[in-house]
């Protein structure tokens, strides 16, 4: 009786220091990870990273090492700890596979907020849509189009493509081609959209405006006007210029002209 109470204290010993070992191992380590995972939190926020980021990021680092120490502790209990390992790397996989499209659009919303090709406020041409850039989410970026409708564009679209930031630089050139007839005076129609241009406050000194004959096409006389507007004035002036230019014309009776065709008829005597 007493050999058996004897195996019996020594089973319960050797199993309570290996029980409070793993509890030792989930507790410390835990304190570990969370430290961890809040310092690479603190590190991003140094560095000026999207807050989604820190937090996905942060919570991804927490529980991913989480599982490693829980697998640590099962090994002090003496429980085989490799098939665990395969499940977890299978499970893994598998997601991953599952998850392909949504992680791709997650790197990518990764890398949109990390080198900033954009922001929000900005007009922008992505993914073959336009418009003003709404938020910017991990797996997609919301665009508010010229008329007011909501588009979603997945992260995955926009990095796979070119992307257009038209609000980059505080300045832009405004491109804008008028047609005058093959008989109007080319000078006096570069004057009347010179005196137009420089009515416009709107329209910046430096660098100069280039009025120029850009093409002679089929009907008309093309003169290229390239004025440099701020960012946030380019369709106004556009718009402006547009009309005044046409007002001018008129006024000096220059003539805009449209495509015409001439049209011989011959009669043919029936035989």
């Amino acid at each position: 009786m007493s050999e058996n109470m004897q195996a019996i204290e020594s089973l319960v010993i050797s199993y309570g220091v290996k029980i409070l070992m793993a509890i030792a191992i989930i507790v410390i380590g835990k304190w570990v990870v969370k430290k961890l995972s809040e310092g690479i939190e603190k590190l991003m926020s140094k560095n000026d990273v999207d807050p989604a980021i820190r937090y996905f990021v942060g919570s991804l680092t927490y529980y991913s090492l989480f599982i490693f120490v829980c697998i640590a502790a099962l090994g002090q209990l003496g429980i085989q700890t490799a098939s665990f390992v395969a499940i977890v790397g299978a499970a893994g996989l598998a997601v991953g596979l599952a998850l392909q499209g949504s992680l791709s659009n997650f790197a990518a919303g990764v890398l949109i907020l990390i080198f900033r090709p954009f922001k929000v406020g900005d007009f922008v041409e992505m993914a073959g849509t336009s418009g003003v850039v709404h938020s910017i989410q991990i797996f997609t970026t919301e665009l508010h189009t010229s008329d007011n409708k909501k588009v979603i564009v997945p992260n995955g679209g926009v990095i796979s493509g070119n992307i257009i930031n038209f609000s980059a630089n505080d300045t832009r050139r405004v491109d804008m081609v008028f047609g005058i007839g093959y008989g109007d005076d080319i000078d006096e129609a570069k004057a009347v959209i010179r005196s137009v241009v420089a009515a416009d406050k709107r329209v910046l000194a430096e660098p100069e405006t280039t009025i120029a004959v850009v093409a002679l096409a089929d009907s008309s006389v093309n003169l290229v006007c390239r004025p440099w507007v701020n960012t946030a004035d380019y369709w106004a002036v556009y718009f402006d210029l547009t009309e005044g230019v046409k007002k001018a014309f008129d006024a000096k009776g220059i003539t805009i002209p449209y495509p015409q065709r001439d049209v011989h008829l011959h009669n043919v005597e029936a035989r």
